[in-house]
């Protein structure tokens, strides 16, 4: 009897576990992070130099240790069917948002060096130090900003429209945001949740 219920919670728990493991595996971070890199290389433009900065891996600290587990896993997920997931991010409606995003940023960048506006833990731009923006221009930067935070919002979500996976716009926001920090240049100021740092 005792057998039965260690082999029965046994199985609950590596059932729960290979649930939870294949949703994070499902979605393609790595992919994610590829295509966020384009889009904002093509957005930013080449003048903005990205510095080498670790990311947090935090999709592995959700995998577990033990090899039994890995072992499920691979049998679950091949390791050339994992690297091999792709997004899609060339949509008619994809490249529109994209085009304007990338107009926009000659306006934006002398804000984004001066510290005006700053990125946000949300893959966003919010009107950091309002001071060093002539009083005649504040509206208008504060206008720039929400049409940004507007296309940027888009832009998450028609990329996970575009793949088939709607419930994904989280994950792709959370990966550009990390991406915005990583990509921005010398000077930029960002916000990692908590505080104001500078790049």
């Amino acid at each position: 009897m005792k057998l039965v219920k260690w082999f029965t919670g046994s199985m609950m728990t590596t059932l729960m576990l290979v649930s939870c493991v294949t949703i994070n595996i499902y979605f393609p971070a790595a992919a994610a992070e590829k295509a966020a890199d384009r889009i904002i290389e093509d957005v930013w433009g080449p003048e903005t130099t990205p510095e080498v900065e670790p990311i947090e891996q935090q999709q592995s600290q959700l995998l577990p240790t033990e090899p039994a587990a890995i072992a499920v896993l691979n049998w679950l997920v091949s390791p050339a069917h994992a690297a091999g997931a792709n997004l899609n991010i060339n949509s008619p409606t994809i490249n529109a948002i994209q085009a304007k995003m990338k107009a926009r940023h000659n306006q934006l960048k002398a804000h984004y060096a001066s510290g005006a506006i700053g990125l946000t833990a949300k893959g966003l731009i919010t009107v950091r130090n309002a001071k060093v923006v002539a009083l005649k221009d504040r509206n208008k930067v504060k206008a720039l900003v929400a049409d940004e935070n507007k296309d940027r919002n888009a832009l998450y979500a028609e990329i996970a429209r575009a793949n088939g996976h709607p419930e994904w716009q989280a994950d792709i926001q959370s990966t550009f945001a990390s991406r915005w920090v990583s990509k921005a240049a010398k000077g930029w100021w960002y916000n990692n949740g908590s505080k104001w740092q500078q790049k």
